[in-house]
């Protein structure tokens, strides 16, 4: 059944050479080729020990060594999870609790001695649902690139980011993040087994969209994963909104411990002891996105937005962006009529303001702006706030300015640097913006995709990107791709895998992308790429100001 599926998406499953074998610390392992034997995959390989019985809710322990050769030619199983999403598909044997599995492609030609730059990447899902078998983010294409591709697996929901006072004593205080500290583990292995596979070790890029975007947002402010990677590319979302945001441990302990109360277990050992489908039951009534990331004081010392704030962020180059139409998912219709009352009950005095940044003269400017208006407030909005922050403190060089350092940012969001990453709001200033060493480079994805099974319309919505960046296009269903389709997801997989390389995305026969410097420079990925300054910073320099909860 898999393999008919497989197929029916474009998905490579032939196998066309002799198996191949690498050693890692924990064995041989026995993998394939596939794209006509173009890449070689070793799938479900474990990066950590399984998180099951006692493991469960604790953090990832070493993979066991084993005599003979693994089967590396199928996936692992998928974290437990409930069904959110339909387009989520996957293409491995089922859930289970026993998940930590990652996959490493790399191209056919090469060997330990390659020294290809790696990709490992985080997929998205709100921390809540996701798996690396997915076929939109599969290995066929991108290795071609000359990169080695690793995409990975991590604990989701309950069983990644449960936080409760009992939990935080039994690990010397720290609770929580398990999800986290897998993706740790998974650089951990990569760093310690990549070269076999063709890897360089000194070259690092971690990549993710959604939820994936904010979790490379947070590896970056951890101390954790300090030195396990050199690049960072986000798409579509950062941990410096109320979107996705880490609670303190204090106040997760309260509200964990309640829950944990509800399923009537009296110590850990029984709450251990529970099966995962009746947990899963139970979170249900947690919503969507029922668990997120938590102040551990282990894993995150401090709020993300303070660690940028301060500097200790990891200063290494960083691409990032979102797409043009992220909030189209939350607005199904709008009149003039109706944006000008939203604007005048949420946003009183400013009211007018913000309707000359979200006009509504007519229906179609309504409802355009309030897809604008949606997509700041879920994703833009904290995305540009990361890129910012990165921007302004890649590379101090002057800490004793008075402006746009310090770790204790207001957390007033009246404020005019109420944000909490200490961007300046003096432009002019001599520090506070200069990438240095670090340089940033931001994107906008624009082109509107043909309709699909589970995405009607024509939209740039939030995740349309992933298949144009693996070169995946084909896995989508439904779709009925464009030769302007095609010639731009090539041109992202360059860009892309050239920023792996060199930390530049820039390379022969693609249109210029500038960085992200004093000129607001950013680069617009459309059917003709373009590049300019940015002309949506006066929309975002007045949601610093404050913004309500987001709801229409």
């Amino acid at each position: 059944m898999l393999a008919i599926v497989a197929l029916a998406l474009g998905v490579s499953t032939m196998t066309h050479a002799a198996p191949l074998t690498v050693k890692t610390e924990q064995g041989k392992v026995r993998g394939k080729t596939i794209n006509d034997g173009k890449v070689q995959a070793f799938l479900g390989l474990p990066y950590a020990a399984p998180p099951v019985g006692d493991l469960r809710w604790r953090a990832p322990q070493p993979p066991a060594k084993r005599e003979g050769e693994r089967d590396a030619t199928s996936f692992g199983a998928h974290c437990a999870q409930n069904r959110i999403w339909d387009d989520f598909i996957f293409l491995d044997s089922g859930a289970s609790e026993d998940c930590l599995f990652l996959n490493v492609y790399a191209p056919a030609v090469s060997n330990a001695n390659s020294k290809l730059p790696v990709m490992l990447w985080i997929h998205g899902g709100g921390y809540a649902a996701g798996a690396s078998s997915e076929p939109r983010h599969n290995g066929d294409f991108l290795p071609l690139k000359g990169v080695v591709l690793v995409t990975i697996n991590y604990r989701l929901g309950v069983f990644g980011f449960l936080a409760t006072s009992d939990l935080a004593h039994e690990a010397n205080g720290a609770a929580g993040n398990y999800g986290l500290q897998d993706m740790v583990a998974a650089l951990e292995w990569v760093k310690a087994n990549v070269r076999n596979f063709g890897g360089d070790p000194g070259n690092v890029t971690i990549f993710g969209e959604s939820a994936g975007s904010f979790a490379v947002s947070t590896l970056m402010a951890s101390p954790a994963a300090r030195g396990l990677f050199h690049r960072a590319i986000g798409e579509s979302g950062a941990a410096f909104g109320d979107t996705l945001s880490a609670d303190t441990l204090e106040a997760r302990e309260k509200k964990d411990g309640e829950w944990v109360a509800s399923l009537g277990v009296k110590s850990l050992e029984e709450l251990r002891a529970v099966p995962t489908g009746k947990i899963l039951d139970a979170v249900k009534s947690r919503g969507i996105i029922g668990f997120s990331p938590v102040i551990d004081g282990k894993l995150l010392v401090e709020p993300v937005a303070g660690a940028y704030a301060a500097g200790k962020q990891a200063h290494v180059p960083l691409l990032a962006g979102w797409n043009r139409d992220e909030g189209r998912s939350r607005v199904n219709e709008m009149t003039a009529e109706k944006w000008k009352a939203y604007a005048e009950e949420h946003y009183k005095e400013r009211s007018a303001e913000f309707l000359k940044l979200y006009p509504a003269d007519t229906d179609a400017q309504a409802l355009r702006s309030a897809i604008d208006y949606g997509g700041d407030a879920f994703i833009a909005f904290g995305t540009w706030k990361w890129i910012e922050a990165q921007r302004n403190t890649g590379a101090p060089t002057d800490r004793s300015s008075s402006v746009g350092w310090q770790a204790g940012a207001p957390t007033d969001r009246s404020s005019s640097v109420g944000w909490q990453a200490g961007a300046p709001t003096d432009r002019s200033s001599s520090v506070g913006w200069q990438t240095g060493d670090s340089p940033v480079y931001r994107y906008r994805f624009d082109l509107a995709s043909p309709p699909s099974k589970f995405h009607l319309g024509s939209f740039a919505f939030h995740s349309d990107d992933i298949e144009y960046v693996f070169g995946t296009l084909d896995t989508r269903p439904g779709a009925v791709w464009r030769p302007e389709d095609r010639k731009l997801s090539e041109q992202m997989m360059s860009y892309w895998t050239n920023f792996a390389r060199t930390g530049d995305p820039n390379g022969t026969g693609l249109p210029p992308w500038p960085k992200y410097d004093s000129a607001d420079s950013l680069i617009h990925l459309d059917s003709t790429i373009t590049s300019g300054p940015d002309t949506l910073r006066p929309r975002y320099e007045f949601l610093l100001k404050g913004m309500p909860p987001f709801h229409f």
